[in-house]
């Protein structure tokens, strides 16, 4: 049987439409840093994709070809993700797309270490020609977050986060977005083949916990 991400991990990949706390694990992934517009023609962003999909298909094909990787098995590509930010901005400010920074990624089975990544490198790179320099092997500790599915165009976000932020205050937490921890989104829906009303969205923000006087005094007895 084909392994799932999406459906072995149904807590990470299908929240409901209202607010959860979720503990992320660690994860590896394929990743593309980059800035801009991801809307742009032919733009960095739209690159950057092509060689995560690049990567994955490489190491899922494998299987067809004389590189036998250890502990591989047959799965479905986990969908694109993508790690959000802007310099000097506290979230994300919609209206000034060209300041985005990210990181584009799509998630690698356990069995892909740094060696078979590299391998899977050099193999996109024979067969398609691409410069694969900009990819790269990436694990992120994500930890507590905050997230909830969001319907609908990416631009109309804010609604969904203003949701989750009140939630997660609500049961003690504060978002925690900062150089090393991102606003974090999992695209459920193709954009290119999904009209925006319907697109599905997993959006994540990290928390952390509200110390305050009554916590610490239930910590100290």
């Amino acid at each position: 049987m084909v392994f799932d991400f999406k459906k072995e991990y149904r807590e990470f990949y299908f929240p409901k439409d209202k607010p959860s706390i979720v503990d992320v694990p660690a994860m590896n992934f394929v990743a593309v840093r980059g800035c801009g517009n991801p809307n742009e023609e032919d733009g960095e962003y739209k690159t950057a994709i092509g060689l995560l999909y690049g990567i994955s298909f490489t190491v899922k094909m494998s299987k067809m070809g004389d590189h036998g990787i250890d502990g591989y098995f047959d799965y479905v590509v986990p969908p694109l993700e993508g790690l959000w930010w802007q310099d000097g901005v506290a979230g994300i400010d919609y209206s000034s797309k060209e300041t985005y920074r990210w990181i584009s990624l799509i998630r690698l089975p356990s069995f892909v270490t740094e060696d078979v990544f590299n391998w899977a490198k050099e193999e996109a790179f024979r067969k398609k020609g691409s410069d694969y320099s900009k990819v790269e092997f990436l694990t992120y500790s994500e930890g507590l977050a905050v997230q909830c599915l969001h319907v609908g165009p990416y631009d109309d976000e804010p609604a969904t986060i203003k949701i989750m932020t009140e939630y997660a205050e609500s049961q003690g937490y504060r978002t925690d977005i900062n150089e090393g921890r991102f606003h974090h989104e999992i695209y459920l829906s193709d954009a290119r083949r999904t009209a925006p009303e319907k697109l599905r969205t997993v959006i994540r923000h990290p928390i952390a916990l509200v110390i305050n006087q009554s916590n610490q005094d239930e910590r100290q007895n």
